[in-house]
């Protein structure tokens, strides 16, 4: 059962990303404040919910939220910064883009870079425990695999439409016979020694 709101005295918004650890596409992020009393029973961390479900939850969440936003940054950047620093600024970019300014950031994982002097607090496994973060998981999920699939049509070769980018072993093997191609996180040494 996923708590409403981490207090009941400030605006809070919860935080995720999406594709970090792809080989492929930009790293996504989303921010999201719900109302206190929102509930939803399809409501989970996005890898726990099927691909059907997070699409009807995307709908819910984005016409019952307070304030949402998704933001991304691409391969190139994420090639230049590091895709650690490159989801702290997706984050970023997301939290400056809601209509609603929070006042509290609840943000999923271990470690942040603290967003102007907003009070965050990082919760590990927090997509499984906050309804907000839950929300932006969702979000920055089916977000990021819309666009995966738009640019699959440009090179279906790496079957992106069903891997999303991740390393799996079509896109692997892919990558063998054709090499890399623009949208791909040369950084992360994906072709073989």
């Amino acid at each position: 059962m996923l708590a409403p709101f981490y207090q009941s005295k400030l605006i809070e918004a919860g935080c995720d990303e999406a594709g970090r650890g792809c080989y492929a596409g930009p790293v996504f992020a989303a921010a999201v404040i719900l109302p206190n009393n929102f509930y939803h029973p399809l409501l989970n961390d996005s890898k726990k919910v099927s691909e059907k479900n997070r699409l009807i939850l995307k709908d819910i969440i984005e016409q019952s939220a307070i304030a949402w936003a998704v933001a991304s940054v691409d391969n190139n950047e994420i090639d230049q910064i590091n895709i650690l620093k490159a989801s702290f600024k997706a984050m970023h970019l997301a939290i400056a883009a809601l209509k609603t300014k929070p006042s509290l950031l609840l943000i999923d994982g271990n470690r942040f870079t603290p967003y102007k002097k907003m009070t965050h607090h990082c919760i590990i496994k927090g997509d499984g425990k906050y309804s907000s973060i839950a929300a932006a998981s969702i979000l920055a999920k089916t977000h990021r695999d819309a666009y995966m699939q738009k640019i699959h049509q440009e090179f279906p070769v790496y079957k992106w439409e069903k891997n999303k980018g991740y390393g799996t072993l079509d896109h692997r093997e892919a990558i063998a016979k054709k090499g890399l191609c623009k949208y791909h996180r040369i950084s992360f040494s994906i072709l073989p020694k």
